[in-house]
């Protein structure tokens, strides 16, 4: 007779999205280490300071209360940075287009997005790679907008169809509006693009000033080049979503061995102090602005100096980072899952689990990059998304850990099957706590050897081509009015296909 756990349970009432648990019980840092870290870090803006300014930045923080080294680099001493820190803001709320899909970053609670600017997909008809186009970034964000355990969508292809800067910004953001009502995020070439996508997000959500209460998509600026040179046209970015009140997710993605320290160490010094200083900045624009630090230090394989997404050295050193934020009480983005691997084999899959789930227990209040992306996140794939999604399920449900509620332990009953049945699959717990304390794979196959082969024999490849080719048969987002959408449409170059 088979036994009963064989069998796979069909989950009777999948939530729409996993909530977000705490993170940050693992410490890869102890005490001392984070300490010295976060000094050096305090140090290194004290002493070596930041290049790269343009006169307006430079001004800035000269008129605030920064140093000025010779050769143009700017200092900012301890005291300023600390006092930046106290009023900064730590939790930041991203709404989704349809609000009660929203986020709250800060403290350690974990949300799972992509990210990643990939400019190949894999295409699971051929087998083969190709380059990204405008269709690809909405139909990945369309399979994000599906997934319960995605809680926001990062922008995770380049659409290389289209060549002039401003209208891919434009498209770019208005594809990742029509395909999901999640939170979003995008990227800008030039300061001068930000102000007609907040244009058109303000007619999308119903007149001008409507982003601003209802801000859905955060920018992800690059604010610095490491090591410790700032970008003038990404500065220029940041200057202007603080002006429109578009989120920032500010990003400093030094290379250990390349553009930062080879040691760990060294490494996270240096990228704290990068990300420090663009949160500095931030604040000397507008005190309180809503600003994410994606911390995220990138990994070399010192044999060829090519970054590594899935070593082991990347998973430590994220999870280290978003200890380090944490610590400081800073909303945190970190990266994990920019797996090494062409194809989603066994290699994807055991370097994307232990660096997701590195980062998610470290604390990070964002993972970016963290699902659907191969080959050091040059590529992207709609099938490797919803089997990552699966996997972060699983990976969320550890984060939340061993959970004690009333009658969690229950003496009587445990008294009571003992000396009836013998067994606890018709208890009142156990059904009460099938769709709570337990989380259960949608492509991940628990059937018996003999029921898998009597099935098929089913990889989780088949599976993920079945579960995208469902998804994309359902009845496309709604969120955006179809009257909204004809009025962009007619007003902005949208390339994107009716």
């Amino acid at each position: 007779m088979r036994r009963t756990r064989n069998k796979r349970l069909a989950n009777p009432a999948t939530p729409k999205m996993s909530a977000p648990p705490f993170g940050g019980r693992f410490k890869p840092l102890d005490n001392g280490k984070l300490t010295q870290i976060t000094n050096t870090a305090f140090d290194i803006l004290e002493r070596i300071g930041v290049s790269g300014a343009p006169n307006d930045i430079h001004n800035l923080a000269l008129k605030n209360g920064a140093s000025a080294r010779a050769g143009g680099r700017i200092t900012f001493s301890r005291g300023l940075v600390e006092d930046v820190l106290a009023r900064a803001c730590k939790r930041v709320e991203l709404p989704g287009f349809n609000r009660d899909r929203g986020i709250e970053i800060g403290g350690g609670r974990v949300h799972i997005g992509t990210g990643g600017a990939a400019v190949q997909v894999l295409d699971a008809a051929t087998n083969r790679f190709r380059d990204s186009t405008l269709q690809d970034l909405y139909s990945l964000m369309r399979i994000v907008d599906a997934c319960d355990s995605i809680h926001y969508s990062l922008r995770p292809v380049v659409a290389r169809d289209l060549q002039d800067p401003l209208t891919l910004d434009i498209n770019t953001a208005f594809a990742a509006m029509k395909a999901t009502s999640k939170p979003i995020g995008t990227s800008f070439f030039e300061p001068d693009n930000v102000e007609p996508v907040v244009g058109m997000f303000d007619q999308a959500l119903g007149g001008e000033g409507a982003f601003r209460t209802q801000p859905f998509c955060f920018a992800s600026v690059c604010h610095v080049v490491p090591p410790l040179t700032l970008a003038e046209e990404a500065c220029g970015v940041m200057r202007e979503c603080v002006r429109l009140g578009m989120p920032l997710q500010i990003c400093s993605a030094a290379q250990a061995g390349a553009t930062s320290p080879a040691s760990l160490a060294g490494a996270l010094a240096q990228g704290l102090a990068e990300s420090l200083a663009g949160l500095v900045l931030v604040n000397m624009m507008q005190p309180g602005f809503p600003c994410i630090l994606a911390f995220l230090p990138f990994i070399s394989d010192l044999r060829t100096g090519a970054m590594t997404g899935g070593s082991g050295e990347a998973a430590v050193a994220n999870a280290a980072a978003a200890q380090l934020l944490l610590n400081l009480d800073l909303p945190s983005t970190v990266s994990a899952g920019m797996t090494d691997a062409k194809t989603v084999d066994a290699q994807s899959g055991y370097e994307k689990g232990y660096t997701i789930a590195l980062a998610a227990q470290g604390g990070a209040d964002m993972i970016n990059l963290s699902v659907g992306m191969l080959g050091s996140i040059m590529a992207a794939s709609k099938e490797a998304l919803v089997i990552d999604n699966d996997m972060c399920g699983a990976i969320l449900r550890t984060v939340r850990g061993v959970e004690m509620f009333e009658d969690s332990i229950d003496l009587d009953m445990i008294e009571k099957v003992v000396t009836g049945e013998g067994h606890f699959l018709g208890t009142a717990q156990t059904l009460d706590l099938m769709t709570k304390e337990y989380v259960y794979p949608s492509l991940g196959d628990r059937q018996s050897v003999n029921d898998w082969l009597e099935s098929g024999a089913q990889t989780v490849w088949d599976r993920a081509i079945a579960r995208v080719a469902e998804i994309e048969a359902q009845p496309t987002p709604s969120h955006l009015p179809t009257g909204v959408e004809t009025a962009l449409r007619a007003r902005l170059p949208i390339h994107l296909e009716n």
